[in-house]
């Protein structure tokens, strides 16, 4: 990767260019996905239905991918880390989320949902040495206030919601931001599919004994064709493309970097409402987006004047 001085160009390279561009994507399609997931739980599956249907078919398809493509070893050491990764990125991630969102409000876990680059910034730097920049902590700090102050436009903090809840919620947030950074040393070694079918193979053993009796007690004949493509968009948007994506860009890019775009996905929600008639703009979001917009552009782009650095 080439390097930048002083402000530099927005991407050092193509490869990094792409790696941004594989970022934001999937931060697109999570976006998306809080709008169309909504109509699925639970009037036609349970969560942790849900959770089963999306583990067992994204493991699936990339193991039916992998087929097409030279066959990577995967050392035993390496085996173990993804181990440990799927446990965090899969299982506890998913479970945390949906069980934390039972009991806990939507502003609430919102809120939480935002610190993920702040925990991703503590992890990277005790776990792979990352420095911790100036920018980046500003970047982080104006891309957490103004997607804060986005998604509390549409309510408000609940004092009465569950400690419980609400708690499952930040250990869902913390076990997605370890993930990130547990994944990126792995990323430097094998291909990103590699690393994903793994990775959902160890994810699908932790989750089957909380998940699997709920999937096969579901009633799928009762399920209507609009919500089975609602699924289809879950299974292999949500989860097949956009964790792939993700993965994809920390092959390049930091998980600080990766993370920053996280802050995009209340303002795609609002853009995503905003599109289909159900919520109309106003200033407060253009003052969320300049914030959100601002803190992504530290983050990622602004190097300081008197450092040389990598792009990521």
């Amino acid at each position: 990767m080439k390097l930048q001085t002083g402000a530099g160009s927005l991407f050092s390279d193509r490869r990094s260019f792409v790696a941004h561009l594989a970022a934001i994507g999937a931060n697109i399609i999570f976006g998306i996905n809080y709008v169309v997931a909504k109509g699925i739980m639970p009037d036609f599956l349970l969560p942790r239905a849900v959770i089963f249907l999306r583990v067992t078919g994204a493991m699936a398809i990339f193991w039916l991918v992998s087929l097409f493509f030279p066959r990577q070893e995967v050392a035993p050491k390496d085996l173990k880390k993804m181990f440990v990764a799927a446990f965090f990125g899969v299982a506890l991630n998913q479970i945390m989320f949906f069980e934390g969102l039972n009991l806990s409000t939507p502003i609430n876990a919102s809120i939480i949902m935002v610190g993920i680059p702040i925990l991703v910034l503590f992890f990277a730097h005790f776990l792979i040495k990352e420095r911790i920049t100036k920018n980046k902590l500003i970047g982080i700090v104006l891309g957490f206030t103004g997607s804060a102050f986005l998604i509390l436009q549409s309510g408000s903090l609940s004092l009465s919601g569950s400690f419980l809840g609400n708690l499952l919620i930040f250990i869902n947030v913390s076990s997605y931001a370890l993930f990130l950074v547990l994944i990126k040393p792995l990323m430097r070694t094998y291909h990103p599919l590699t690393v994903m079918k793994w990775v959902f193979s160890f994810g699908f053993l932790f989750i089957l004994p909380f998940t699997g009796h709920l999937a096969w007690q579901a009633d799928y004949g009762a399920i209507p064709t609009d919500i089975w493509m609602s699924i289809a968009f879950v299974v292999f948007f949500t989860t097949v493309l956009a964790y792939f994506l993700n993965n994809y860009s920390l092959t390049v890019i930091s998980p600080t970097v990766n993370s920053a775009y996280i802050y995009l996905q209340p303002f795609l929600a609002t853009f995503v409402a905003i599109l289909f008639g159900r919520d109309q703009l106003n200033w407060a979001q253009l003052v969320a987006a300049a914030l959100i917009f601002t803190g992504v552009y530290f983050v990622n782009f602004k190097t300081s004047k008197r450092n040389t650095s990598y792009a990521s």
